[in-house]
């Protein structure tokens, strides 16, 4: 059967296979990742639920329609942080399910360093992580 007429993957599936390609990381983990200066992390919630819930300090928001752009250390509108394909991303979602597509597209671009926030921003709040409004 050729690839055009393989059965669709549901989207839990596609997100189980996903996550099985690179490692995700906890919120403590990347807490002290980001505070070390080992980790940028990166929310790409909407605006709404960022004014709802707060921001984490020291995160880059990046709405996900521009994350590619922004991150890309070849594109010509990268953010001034994305600075090679060595960066050691933590992109943060909601609760983390759109996070494991933004990482993995971020895996195709060469960011081999990028994994995404187990739980997501919900996570990382019910962690009692810095959250500033």
């Amino acid at each position: 059967m050729s690839a055009a007429h393989e059965q669709p993957l549901g989207i839990d599936e596609l997100l189980e296979r996903t996550r099985e390609t690179y490692e995700r990381i906890e919120a403590r983990a990347a807490y002290e990742a980001a505070r070390d200066d080992k980790a940028l992390l990166v929310d790409i919630r909407y605006a709404a639920l960022r004014d709802r819930d707060g921001l984490i300090p020291g995160a880059l928001v990046i709405e996900r329609n521009e994350l590619e752009w922004r991150l890309d250390p070849q594109g010509s509108h990268r953010a001034p942080e994305a600075t090679d394909h060595d960066l050691r991303v933590v992109v943060i979602c909601n609760e983390g399910y759109a996070s494991t597509l933004a990482a993995a597209s971020l895996h195709r671009l060469g960011l081999h360093r990028a994994t995404d926030l187990v739980g997501g921003f919900q996570s990382w709040k019910a962690a009692g992580l810095p959250v500033t409004s």
